[in-house]
């Protein structure tokens, strides 16, 4: 643990870049995993809900990824009360979005589909090492 505190500066650095990476994603996902045509059956209600969604999800990430590069060291030696707060917040969202991955999404989509299933292992890993990370500098 003592090696894990004493590096959690850069660990912040790597799952920063990380939501950046993933804020990237989001907004192609539609794209990616061509929802297009799907989204066009779509009421202009929902299309627009889904859209706006994707936005405030991208800009969400890109905050909790900007605000870490800038104040990793302060959050990894929780320094302040409001990097610890700011901390378990974006812990607990990642912690709720590791659960999520797991008891919201039905397994159909990704059992016995190779690329989905290493997918599906992969965001499991990024989402609860982001949740793990973060907590673990809120209540170091």
């Amino acid at each position: 643990m003592k090696l894990i505190l004493e590096n959690l500066h850069y660990i912040l650095i790597a799952a920063a870049i990380g939501q950046i990476i993933i804020a990237g994603i989001n907004l192609r996902l539609d794209k990616i995993l061509h929802w297009d045509t799907e989204l066009t059956t779509l009421s202009d209600l929902l299309r627009e809900v889904f859209t706006v969604h994707k936005w405030f999800i991208t800009i969400t990430l890109l905050i909790f990824g900007i605000t870490t590069i800038r104040f990793a060291t302060d959050i990894g030696a929780a320094n302040y009360e409001m990097t610890r707060w700011f901390a378990a917040g974006v812990g607990i969202f990642w912690a709720i979005r590791t659960i999520i991955q797991w008891t919201f999404y039905s397994t159909d989509h990704w059992k016995g589909n190779p690329g989905r299933t290493v997918v599906h292992w992969i965001l499991t890993i990024c989402y609860g090492g982001c949740a793990a990370t973060y907590l673990t500098a809120a209540f170091q």
